[in-house]
């Protein structure tokens, strides 16, 4: 049980800490404001020609032409309804007869708390034509895929069990299935015109720096996976779009350090950059190619690359005032082919649809989410499975404790 006195006793030591920590990041906020403010009213010809100077390879973000095309890196949205049905009307127009697919994935981790080492992949998809309803049909697909694994595939690629790190082969699988769907579905899609393709959310981002602290081995499938989903993307001319609700990546900050020495900004990251100035819904901010300088790219001694970092293009999208904006990712061919409003338009459409968050993305993770009762069940049916194949699985006494007591 926590104690109050000794959680304010414990704060009340780190005082100093916690003020020295807010004093800095204030300094920060001021440094960052100037620095940006000249950043952000530069031409894309100038900022191209600064980083060409540097010699960067890997600068964190190119400019795009968007740069010049929005003011100041902001786009407004320049739309505006006097209540949630004029919004949910427009949002109708837009997503009409325009198809949208999302897939997300939940899994279970082997535990110690249990005699057989198993664990689980649960990916759900769903699909809505955006077609008007008729009597007797249905304009929408949901459907989930489950996968387990068994003892012998948890382990690591020569087939060893690995105690410290036992649930990396589960989450790795759960990340390949879901891009694996999604290709399965562009395919599926890719025999109809082109303006009817749908748009395919994928949620999280392509730019795996994660990967980047794995081993070689591991890091690969995340690599590869990503890699096919862009093709496939590009291949099928299906748009795709990798949603970021709460983002934390420094793509553009690390760009505007480089360039303006002065700037030291060590605290932010793009999202807080953006949201100073995208103060209406809808506003977005000018669309950047990624540039991010991670081990996967800068480390010589790696022979797995992420060659498609550069053909990611990214911005950020206000859709819940009082929070940071969002960070959308799209290939790169979306830009060139001029279909980036188009797309983010779509977007912003299904976030009215689920107020603030893309109906698609909630719609699929409520399909895909495996809750504590769905893994004590899981439990349940893998222990019967084994009593029928004649083995056992026992829980550890620490965990019948738990039941007891919860």
């Amino acid at each position: 049980m926590l104690d109050r006195k000794r959680v304010l006793a414990s704060l009340e030591s780190k005082r100093e800490l916690f003020t020295g920590y807010d004093a800095e990041f204030v300094a920060e906020q001021a440094r960052l404001a100037d620095a940006f403010d000249r950043f952000r009213h530069r031409s894309r010809s100038d900022l191209q020609a600064a980083i060409d100077a540097t010699g960067e390879e890997w600068p964190g973000s190119l400019p795009t032409d968007d740069v010049d095309a929005c003011l100041g890196m902001r786009r407004a949205f320049g739309v505006e309804w006097n209540n949630h049905q004029e919004a949910r009307a427009w949002a109708y127009e837009i997503l009409r007869g325009r198809p949208v697919i999302a897939v997300d994935g939940s899994q279970i981790t082997p535990t110690k708390d249990f005699s057989v080492p198993v664990g689980a992949v649960q990916v759900g998809w769903f699909v809505n034509e955006h077609q008007p309803a008729t009597p007797g049909a249905q304009n929408y697909v949901k459907d989930v895929q489950f996968e387990v694994l068994a003892p012998d595939e948890l382990g690591d690629d020569e087939g060893n069990a690995e105690e410290d790190f036992p649930d990396w082969r589960v989450n790795q699988q759960r990340f390949v299935l879901e891009c694996g769907k999604l290709c399965e579905l562009m395919e599926e899609y890719s025999s109809r015109p082109e303006a009817e393709r749908p748009l395919c959310f994928f949620d999280g981002s392509f730019v795996i720096s994660f990967a980047g602290q794995l081993r070689e081995n591991r890091a690969r499938a995340y690599v590869e996976a990503v890699d096919r989903l862009l093709h496939c993307s590009r291949s099928t001319r299906t748009p795709l779009v990798g949603f970021v609700d709460s983002s934390f990546s420094r793509d553009v900050v690390t760009l505007l350090n480089i360039l303006d020495h002065q700037a030291r900004i060590v605290r932010s990251g793009d999202a807080h950059l953006f949201g100073r100035i995208l103060s209406h819904w809808g506003d977005r901010s000018a669309l950047f190619l990624c540039a991010r300088r991670d081990s996967l790219n800068l480390e010589p001694s790696r022979s797995t690359k992420a060659p498609f970092y550069k053909e990611i293009a990214f911005t950020y999208l206000q859709l819940v005032s009082g929070r940071p904006p969002a960070r959308l990712e799209m290939p790169r061919w979306i830009l060139d082919t001029g279909r980036a409003e188009e797309i983010i338009d779509r977007v912003r459409a299904e976030s009215v649809v689920g107020v603030g968050y893309p109906y698609a993305i909630e719609s699929a993770d409520a399909l895909a989410v495996i809750s504590q009762q769905d893994r004590e069940r899981f439990y349940r049916i893998l222990q019967e499975f084994l009593e029928e194949s004649g083995m056992e699985l026992s829980a550890a006494r620490k965990m019948r404790s738990k039941r007891q007591r919860r």
